[in-house]
């Protein structure tokens, strides 16, 4: 049965390599302790945990995938970013696969980006990569062109994100359809035909936990009833 946590509690989360997500902050010389009250979670190996709530603001996290807007550029160096977060994220113009100085992406405001979160600290802005930190290689992060995005609560995206979640894959059977969750309450989705993305948009707004909340059968009884 999954824990319940306030604010302040000391959380017994042990691992060689452990990650701490949303939530939960080691004081300096002291125990690990929760800073928002929910459920407590942790990955399937036990090496990252984190406090899950159904909360529409988004504290940035390292390692979280995230999706987010171009608002200005810091001058040739890089780019200001949304992330919906407290403050503004940084990209690095060459924090892209096979960027260089004489070839990195050119960004316009108002572009959409599917990132990774690889710095985040409470004093400081938060900083992005379109890589995968391991291959360094895009594995999906980059700009996003076209599409819709919609936000759900962070509880949603935290959801589909779950391999064993029924959406996507259901959605995925019935349309071609390209998608992006980021942790940060984002979720984009793409398809050749406008009313799939449409009923994509609307069966997500169906599963959030703050609206109706309804399950894989019930989705696909909706999804029925519409001309798709």
């Amino acid at each position: 049965m999954a824990d319940i946590v306030l604010p302040g509690e000391s959380v017994n989360a042990k691992h060689p390599n452990l990650k701490l997500g949303p939530g939960l902050l080691q004081l300096p010389g002291g125990p690990l302790i929760s800073t928002k009250a929910g459920t407590l979670r942790h990955n399937s190996n036990r090496s990252k945990w984190y406090v899950e709530s159904n909360s529409r603001r988004y504290v940035p996290a390292a390692q979280e995938a995230v999706i987010g807007v171009v608002v200005g550029k810091n001058g040739a160096e890089g780019f200001r970013v949304d992330i919906g977060g407290p403050h503004n994220a940084n990209l690095d113009a060459l924090a892209f696969e096979g960027a260089t100085k004489r070839n990195r992406p050119n960004l316009k405001v108002g572009s959409l980006l599917y990132a990774r979160v690889s710095l985040s600290h409470k004093d400081m802005e938060p900083e992005l990569e379109c890589f995968d930190a391991q291959t360094r290689k895009s594995e999906g992060y980059g700009e996003l062109k076209g599409g819709f995005v919609i936000s759900c609560s962070l509880k949603t995206c935290r959801q589909l994100l779950d391999p064993n979640h029924f959406l996507i894959p259901l959605l995925g059977s019935k349309f071609p359809l390209d998608a992006a969750v980021g942790l940060n309450g984002r979720v984009w989705v793409k398809s050749k035909e406008p009313k799939h993305v449409i009923a994509a948009v609307r069966c997500m707004e169906r599963v959030d936990p703050e609206g109706e909340n309804l399950d894989g059968k019930s989705v696909n009884e909706f999804l029925d009833t519409l001309d798709i």
